[in-house]
């Protein structure tokens, strides 16, 4: 994927599965809601992986382990190894071993899928600022993460011990709702230290390497629901990327996403891997897509003609992007918008 600014989405004359040799896939608002399979996604997986399109599962939550993600996974009815699952806690852990000694304790905030990610690479996982940690690692600790583990990081922060995180969201989807993320838990630790850490999860670097060495992918899409990981990932990883609207990206936030949040490819859901792409094409003053065509006027978007919505969508997606370039879309596109319906 090239780095210019991108003003609309891709077409594709072949099925995504079959252009792409890897899907790098976000788990939670693309895979599963709420621990349930989303809409056609167990379906379109098998498919996808019986076509020969390697799946790998790429989630900044450091809680689990891979093996637990992977046993979810197959209860759902998608088969899936440990191997295929990278966790940011496997990120953050390499991001530490490439400066600490070998065999370096770590002191861990945060669960289960940290200190197996640590001991993976040869690092002592202690729990104690007093157990001479050379790090501090933070990662998403669960809703039972005692309020003492936060002063247990700043005690040793506060005595110079580097401070790492698995990653920075600040909400993360449940069953009952939206609740607070890792990045709540590391803005605690912030406040109270002045300090900052060194971040390894999605859209940062760190979380893209280890899924290409996970995996050797060569040709890897990312599909996720979130502009400001999955997407921005793709962007500074410089690869491809398909938004699926079954998570937590709306239309508005796609019309008004800047370059590095704008996707490759946009489709309702996991379906979208299995087929081609429509293209989208300058009309006359607008974007055309399917049949509907869409324009930049002076304080709206509009869109005329009828079809598929998420063409109506993808044409107005290269109207507000041609017309924002680098910056954000501003134009109001609430009377556009709701003529799809989506």
């Amino acid at each position: 994927m090239s780095q210019s600014v991108r003003t609309m989405p891709e077409g594709s004359g072949q099925a995504l599965s079959e252009a792409y040799d890897t899907a790098l896939l976000d788990l939670d608002g693309v895979v599963y809601a709420g621990g349930k399979a989303i809409a056609y996604a167990v379906e379109s997986l098998a498919t996808a992986r019986a076509g020969g399109m390697h799946l790998a599962y790429v989630t900044n939550n450091a809680l689990r382990t891979p093996d637990t993600v992977a046993d979810h996974l197959t209860e759902l009815g998608i088969p899936t190894g440990a191997d295929d699952v990278i966790t940011s806690a496997q990120a953050v852990a390499r991001l530490i071993s490439e400066q600490v000694p070998a065999g370096a304790r770590v002191l861990v905030i945060g669960g289960e899928g940290l200190r197996v990610a640590l001991r993976e690479l040869g690092l002592e996982p202690v729990e104690s600022a007093d157990d001479d940690p050379v790090a501090v690692v933070q990662g998403y600790g669960g809703p039972e993460l005692q309020w003492a583990r936060f002063a247990e990081a700043c005690f040793a922060i506060a005595r110079g011990v580097p401070w790492y995180a698995s990653n920075t969201d600040l909400t993360i989807p449940s069953a009952r709702g939206i609740a607070p993320g890792n990045g709540a838990a590391v803005e605690v630790v912030r406040i109270a230290t002045g300090a900052e850490p060194q971040v390894a999860g999605k859209p940062l670097p760190p979380m893209h390497r280890e899924t290409i060495l996970r995996t050797g992918a060569e040709r890897p899409l990312v599909v996720g629901d979130r502009l400001d990981t999955d997407i921005e990932g793709a962007f500074n990883g410089e690869v491809d990327s398909l938004l699926v609207l079954t998570g937590v990206t709306d239309g508005a936030q796609l019309l008004a996403a800047p370059p590095q949040h704008r996707p490759t490819y946009v489709d309702a859901d996991l379906r979208g891997m299995l087929t081609g792409q429509p293209e989208v094409g300058e009309a006359g003053g607008g974007f055309r897509c399917g049949g509907w065509t869409a324009t930049a006027g002076t304080d709206r978007l509009e869109l005329d003609g009828d079809g598929e919505a998420l063409d109506g969508l993808r044409a107005l997606c290269a109207a507000a992007w041609t017309a924002a370039g680098e910056g954000v879309c501003k134009l109001d596109a609430g009377k556009a918008l709701a003529r799809l319906d989506l």
